[in-house]
């Protein structure tokens, strides 16, 4: 039976420990090179903030039409 709870889904999605978030860092390092690393990390946060503003966006949107539903119901 412990060979079958290797395989539950919370095992398979758990995070990485110390020591191989440590191999993550040096194998991204050796991959793309000290200097691009702040380029790479920029262009994510942008990329994240433009994913932001667009969420933000669509529920304004959602809001506003909800808004305008409710005052043309009454």
């Amino acid at each position: 039976m412990t060979f079958i709870s290797f395989f539950q889904p919370m095992f398979l999605l758990s995070l990485p420990g110390g020591g191989e978030w440590i191999l993550i860092v040096l194998a991204i390092v050796l991959l793309f090179g000290a200097k691009k690393i702040p380029e790479l990390a920029r262009g994510l946060g942008k990329g994240i903030r433009e994913f932001k503003d667009a969420s933000k966006e669509i529920q304004d949107e959602i809001s506003k039409e909800s808004d305008e539903v409710t005052k043309s119901i009454k």
